[in-house]
């Protein structure tokens, strides 16, 4: 009898303990809106959704996530980045300038995270990377530092006699009408004579690249875009069947049969994105978090594609590179 009187109290602190327990409010699941350009399901979100999970934010259990893809009709972002402020999700995230630029014009109270964003400062989305100062944060892509002439400066180390390079830009990007200005001069200094092409509509770059190769085009130098840049190796394969050399920004490029690329390692800032979204979703504010910078960029190079060109990569540029491709 003593023993049974002995384990009631304890079995009337576990039915107490337990009833508590079924009792507690459930964790909130957070909510998350995803606005891309021109595709959610890229090469990219991979990365950024298993850095998410790393976290703690597993999809359909602490998280929620609803994503709004324009299937490339850029001019639907605008809409879809309404239809996301209205669900009032807890964060939005916004990959590429087309979409941070959405997200920014619809709203201002919702905190939103930019990825893949070369001039966050210059579109005028943040008066500061250090101090962003209101609802938006993030990871840019470049740190501004004369790129356009360090394309160029390569193109000139793999071809020393060539004159006229064709620049393709996107003029509808805002980031391309920041950073293309610092180009011309580059190309003076370099000996090249530039041919610009503006390319609205992935539709047009077959043509483009045609019209480059009649007027004489010696390399292509392809601004980072999201139309020029899904599926990677559309452009690449364009420039091969051109029979030009090509530079561009993103390792997928070059990956996907491009000759070079240089820039920043993508599915690192895509990790680090997820970052940005775990420590608002914690509470942090945005306005706080200063946007970061790459600090390392890529150089790779496809000796695959140089042979098939013809093309010799000198050893100095080899001896430089964080990829090489045979």
């Amino acid at each position: 009898m003593r023993r049974f009187a002995a384990t009631v109290p304890v079995l009337v602190m576990l039915l107490v303990f337990a009833s508590a327990a079924a009792t507690q409010p459930a964790p909130r699941v957070a909510r998350v809106g995803i606005l891309c350009a021109p595709l959610c399901n890229t090469i990219y979100s991979n990365p950024f959704l298993d850095e998410l999970r790393k976290l703690g934010w597993v999809e359909g259990t602490t998280i929620i996530i609803e994503r709004k893809d324009p299937d490339y009709r850029l001019d639907q972002l605008p809409a879809l980045a309404a239809d996301l402020v209205r669900s009032k999700p807890d964060l939005i995230v916004a990959f590429t300038p087309f979409a941070a630029r959405a997200a920014k014009d619809a709203t201002s109270d919702i905190p939103i995270v930019v990825i893949f964003v070369a001039d966050p400062v210059g579109m005028g989305l943040v008066p500061s990377l250090a101090r962003p100062g209101g609802n938006l944060t993030g990871v840019a892509t470049m740190d501004r530092s004369d790129f356009g002439g360090k394309f160029l400066g390569i193109l000139r180390e793999v071809l020393p006699q060539a004159k006229r390079v064709a620049v393709f830009i996107n003029p509808s990007n805002e980031s391309h009408r920041l950073v293309f200005p610092e180009t011309p001069a580059a190309a003076t200094k370099l000996g090249f004579q530039l041919d610009v092409f503006e390319v609205r509509q992935a539709g047009e770059m077959a043509g483009a690249i045609a019209a480059a190769k009649s007027r004489g085009a010696e390399a292509l130098d392809i601004f980072s875009d999201a139309i020029f840049a899904f599926p990677p190796n559309r452009v690449p394969d364009l420039a091969a069947q051109a029979g030009l050399p090509s530079i561009s920004f993103e390792p997928s490029f070059a990956q996907a049969g491009g000759l070079i690329s240089y820039g920043p390692d993508f599915p690192v800032l895509a990790r680090r994105g997820a970052h940005y979204v775990n420590r608002i979703l914690k509470g942090a504010k945005p306005a706080e978090l200063p946007i970061e910078q790459p600090t390392k960029y890529l150089l790779v190079i496809n000796l695959k594609t140089a042979k098939s060109l013809g093309v010799e990569i000198p050893a100095s540029l080899l001896a430089r590179a964080d990829e090489v491709i045979e």
